[in-house]
């Protein structure tokens, strides 16, 4: 028992190790990844190459497809491209598996001894991460080598040899425990690395183990599926073109097991070695048979799973929020920061048909603005929790800092929204239900400043888009200017109430609440320039100082 218990905690620590090396790659060069994939898949063959040096690195063909599903549905890159860069990480993940077939079990103590001294010494940095990884990388190689004691003593076990000799009557017996371990450890890695010592340690016959390794790779391709189910169409449509090339190589490479053992085995050399080059020469066959044909395999995908039709019912619904970016942070930031644009575009929609709601008295228009005040809500309450199940120790400085600008603009839009939901409402009630209208010279005061807004709050969504400093100073001297103008504009309606105009009188209150809800609105607006002069250091710090000094001189 005691052996049994302790070669199940060195395969959980080879799985450990294999997600330790995962997740700090991803989260030290998630940004970088991302770059090298968009960018190389302009033809189905750089986009292979890219998906193997990617998943060579990450040591996991399930996140690269994570990674590129979530491209997919972003519109950043189409799906047969997408399905090459699949076919290139599968090679990818089996190119790793035959450089840790190596004994390289004499590297696990100076790297966990030197990824443990940088994690410490630096967890909330790079090199901290980077320590992370190299202390996955040591725990893999010392789990092997646990793997590889633990079986020598149970191999002698004349009840284990029966237990494991009845799964050599069964190659789909075999496929399949296969394909439930790769699902369960979350990495066919660890499952091809685990057979491979299994079979040098005699422990499992060779014709079991390359059952295993097919399983292996089915399981694979099944995990991204199970682990996608839940995301939109276009993201789920990845995952399974690439589970449909692993169930295809698989059918395909089972009447040909038996031959490869006879006839390639004896070049070979040792079991372990005859597992992993298996493996590769299976994703490599793979890859080079249907590298041709992923347009083909792309249309069957979307017949099997068609991108629904889009109407404007769901115009509110999020778009960009992928449950699968949160695995790789940097890429959810970016998810984020796209979800509070849609956000703001709602806003916008609103602001602009506030204006034709007082030019025509549309009540129906009315109702229908304020049901889109609750879209903005939805929408801010969505990416607040998004971005709360991101983890924070994770992000670099820089993502740091832009997840908590996109934490302020989505604050600002929801209260911009709510602004805009009141006005809408004081309309309805002290203009169209009385059969009240304003001055022509009041409409075109509030035509104007409405054009300042509409104008001002586009400036806003490409600075917090682009970060553009000097974008930025230019919003906040629109403050001021606004400012201005609503004060002058007071005071021209206060001369037209003294002068006795009588829809001035009839509106006065209105008018002034107005113009004052607009002032707050583009306050809002404005705010958002401040987190990028900040970040630039362009603020100035007595701001609030000699701002309220200068309030009271104009007092």
């Amino acid at each position: 028992m005691k052996h049994l218990l302790n070669l199940l905690a060195a395969i959980a620590l080879l799985v450990w190790g294999t997600h330790l090396v995962r997740t700090g790659i991803l989260r030290v060069f998630g940004a970088n990844l991302r770059h090298v994939l968009s960018r190389s898949a302009g033809n189905r063959f750089t986009a292979a190459l890219s998906g193997l040096g990617v998943t060579a690195l990450v040591q996991s063909s399930t996140a690269t497809s994570l990674i590129v599903s979530s491209f997919v549905g972003q519109g950043l890159i189409a799906l047969p491209l997408a399905l090459a860069v699949m076919l290139g990480a599968d090679i990818g993940t089996s190119l790793m598996a035959v450089v840790f077939s190596f004994d390289l079990s004499w590297l696990s103590p100076l790297l966990i001894f030197t990824g443990v001294v940088l994690f410490i010494s630096r967890q909330t940095t790079n090199v901290g991460r980077f320590g992370r990884i190299l202390i996955g990388l040591g725990l893999m190689l010392l789990a092997l080598r646990l793997v590889t004691d633990s079986t020598a003593v149970l191999t002698s076990n004349a009840a284990v040899k029966a237990l494991l000799g009845t799964l050599s009557s069964d190659l789909l017996l075999e496929i399949t425990v296969g394909a439930v371990l790769a699902v369960v450890s979350y990495s066919s890695l660890a499952i091809v690395l685990l057979t491979a010592t299994l079979a040098a340690s005699g422990v499992i016959p060779l014709d079991v183990a390359l059952g295993l390794v097919l399983g292996a790779n089915l399981g694979s391709g099944l995990l991204a599926v199970l682990t996608t189910a839940r995301s939109t169409i276009e993201v789920r449509q990845v995952p399974l073109g690439n589970f449909l090339f692993k169930l295809l190589g698989v059918a395909a490479a089972v009447p040909f097991v038996g031959l490869w053992l006879r006839h390639v085995r004896p070049f070979l050399g040792e079991a372990a070695t005859t597992v992993v080059l298996f493996h590769l020469m299976f994703n490599v066959l793979v890859g080079l048979v249907f590298i041709t044909s992923t347009q083909v395999v792309a249309r069957w995908v979307e017949k099997l799973l068609p991108r629904p039709v889009k109407g404007g019912a769901a115009g509110g619904r999020p778009h960009h929020l992928d449950p699968t970016a949160l695995s790789t942070p940097s890429l959810a930031i970016s998810c984020a920061a796209r979800e509070a644009l849609h956000q703001a575009d709602v806003v916008e929609s609103m602001l602009i048909g506030m204006l034709e709601v007082m030019r025509h008295n549309d009540l129906r228009l009315a109702e229908d603005l304020r049901k889109m005040d609750d879209t903005v809500d939805e929408l801010y309450s969505a990416i607040k929790y998004y971005l709360t199940k991101i983890s924070r120790e994770a992000l670099g400085e820089e993502e740091s800092r832009r997840w908590t600008d996109i934490i302020s603009f989505t604050i600002n839009m929801e209260q911009i929204g709510d602004i805009i939901e009141r006005v809408l409402i004081d309309i309805e009630d002290k203009k169209i239900k009385p059969g009240r209208n304003f001055s022509e010279a009041g409409m075109a005061e509030i035509c104007e400043l409405h054009q300042r807004l509409l104008d001002n709050l586009r400036l806003g969504m490409s600075v917090f888009l682009n970060g553009n400093v000097r974008d930025a100073k230019k919003l906040l001297e629109e403050k001021a200017r606004f400012r201005d103008l609503e004060r002058a504009y007071a005071t021209t309606h206060l001369g037209r109430l003294s002068d006795r105009t009588m829809q001035s009188m009839e509106t006065s209150s209105l008018h002034i609440d107005l113009i004052s809800d607009l002032k707050r609105i583009n306050s809002h607006i404005c705010s958002i320039a401040y987190p990028i002069l900040d970040s630039a250091g362009a603020l100035v710090p007595n701001r609030l100082r000699q701002s309220a000094f200068s309030d009271s001189i104009s007092r």
